[in-house]
């Protein structure tokens, strides 16, 4: 993570975190090349993030070759004009996006940009209501019928004209 309250605790520069994220992803790759593991761009500003990108190709990386690449340090910002920015600008590159922990409101702004996404909401909403009828657990915070119907609720609420860019579930 790149997030300046992490590298103060860290006492790593941003450049130090994305340089271990390439090496980290490069070493899975060494080990076992068969299993499908997600690249992950860092960064904090626009161009770290392209940084990010540059440093994966030097090392013969083409990002927009993979299936997803991950996109990190940007949940806790990810309504912001300079995060929507930061995805638009990188999904322009051709980098099939995945967005880690997603919000609605993250959701609403950026969702055209990703091809897909993951998030705690439905389940930390889950938490604090009572269990859908029908369900027999204590709460929904596990429930695949919960996180459908939060899934199709937050669809729902998308403008028409972004969900024509919506990718079908993998």
């Amino acid at each position: 993570m790149c997030e300046p309250h992490i590298l103060a605790r860290t006492g790593l520069t941003l450049y130090d975190h994305q340089a271990r994220t390439v090496a980290s992803y490069i070493n899975l790759l060494w080990r076992d090349d068969t299993l499908p593991w997600m690249p992950v761009i860092q960064g904090w500003t626009l161009d770290d993030y392209l940084r990010c990108v540059d440093m994966y190709d030097a090392m013969g990386i083409d990002l927009t070759a993979e299936p997803r690449v991950g996109l990190g340090s940007i949940c806790r910002r990810q309504s912001t004009r300079e995060a929507v920015r930061i995805v638009e600008t990188l999904h322009g590159l051709g980098i099939r996006l995945h967005g880690f922990g997603f919000k609605v409101q993250g959701l609403r702004a950026a969702h055209h940009f990703l091809y897909s996404s993951d998030s705690l909401a439905w389940s930390f909403s889950a938490r604090h209501q009572d269990p859908m009828p029908g369900c027999s657990h204590k709460a929904c915070s596990n429930c695949h019928r919960y996180a459908l119907a939060w899934r199709n609720r937050m669809l729902r609420s998308l403008p028409a004209w972004h969900q024509t860019s919506l990718h079908p579930p993998l």
